[in-house]
């Protein structure tokens, strides 16, 4: 009976043997491959960067979001910008604000609003909704441009935010009002992206929107989608 035991104990052991020897040569499963359109930092100088930031080709747009051309080019370009330039790897976009106007800037305060990996939704929601939002700017009353010219930051940004339906655009977005008021009364971040526009204009010689820098050269000329694209894809050869 002992005997038996020991025979069985050996035959036990010699097939959990083979079978961590089978399991051991298997080859591990491959890493899940990252999703690039789901990298989003914040930079230093409060502008956003999607992608990969290591990426060989980087593009840098300067966009105004009262401006009908950064409008047209966000709805032409996004997408092949995703699928075929951040999604490789290959390519970066960072956005920066250029800020023009008041209305400009009450839209920055809110694109910033929240964490950085809501930011391009919050970019592109008002960019694809331009159109309506601006429509009211035709007719604005008196009283409506008075409330516009208050001299406190916090009651004007959010004269023009009412006015102009941007609390319904962000509760679509998922933010309350409450989060709304806080973002349109940073007033340090109106400071730091008013600075960095006049950066802009000096250092990467950003004289109208969109503007673009191609790894860390600006793009004299380039304005378009059409334009842009070319320039791209030479680099990502």
């Amino acid at each position: 009976m002992h005997k038996m035991m020991k025979t069985l104990g050996l035959l036990f052991a010699a097939l959990c043997g083979a079978a961590l020897l089978t399991a051991a040569s298997k080859p591990a499963p491959p890493a899940p491959k990252l999703n690039w359109n789901n990298v989003v930092v914040r930079t230093p100088l409060d502008s956003h960067l999607l992608g990969n930031p290591n990426a060989p080709v980087k593009l840098v747009e300067y966009i105004s979001y009262t401006c009908p051309h950064c409008a047209h080019f966000e709805e032409e370009s996004d997408a092949q910008l995703r699928i075929g330039f951040v999604a490789t790897g290959k390519g970066s976009i960072e956005v920066r604000s250029y800020v023009r106007d008041p209305i400009d800037l009450t839209v920055a305060l809110l694109t910033h609003c929240g964490p950085a990996s809501k930011f391009f939704g919050n970019h592109s929601a008002f960019l694809r909704h331009q159109t309506t939002w601006m429509a009211p700017l035709a007719s604005l009353t008196d009283a409506q441009k008075a409330r516009w010219s208050n001299t406190d930051f916090a009651a004007r940004t959010r004269a023009i935010a009412s006015d102009l339906g941007f609390y319904s655009l962000m509760e679509a977005r998922g933010y309350d009002r409450p989060e709304v008021d806080r973002c349109l009364g940073d007033k340090a971040l109106a400071e730091r992206l008013a600075k960095s526009t006049k950066d802009a204009s000096e250092k990467d010689f950003v004289t109208g929107t969109p503007s673009f820098v191609l790894n860390g050269v600006p793009l004299s000329g380039t304005y378009s989608w059409a334009v842009l694209k070319p320039q791209i894809e030479a680099r990502l050869r």
